[in-house]
């Protein structure tokens, strides 16, 4: 069973920092874009960023300058470092796969965490 795990949210004030992880875990080969989504309550959930196999990242505008995406492709991990973070910013946190190739189940597409809280403080 493949499995995407969040940690590291939490509250803190504006101005703040967090740093998000997401871990996959099971029979995986491959993961091809993983991302970074936020729900705030009473809003459609929206992205927030993005980075490809080999990369190649993508950031809404509202966190451009802010927000920092990396992946670690040995250990199946993406990371979201939040800074300067602003009320706003308070929602829950959503790790995505647009697709895993596993040894086991083959192709997986569109795998989801379960979300983890931000709330910033004013």
């Amino acid at each position: 069973q493949v499995q995407l795990v969040e940690s590291g949210g939490g509250l803190v004030q504006a101005g703040g920092s967090l740093r998000l992880s997401c871990a996959a875990s099971g029979s995986i080969v491959r993961i091809n874009v993983m991302g970074w989504y936020r729900q705030a309550p009473g809003k459609a959930r929206e992205v927030v960023a993005r980075i490809s196999s080999s990369g190649s990242t993508g950031y809404a505008d509202s966190v451009k300058g802010r927000f920092t995406v990396s992946r670690d492709n040995a250990k199946n991990t993406v990371f979201l470092q939040m800074d300067s973070l602003n009320p706003e910013d308070t929602a829950v946190y959503f790790c995505n796969a647009d697709s895993i190739t596993t040894t086991r189940m083959g192709t997986l597409r569109d795998v989801w965490g379960q979300g983890t809280q931000v709330t910033v403080s004013s």
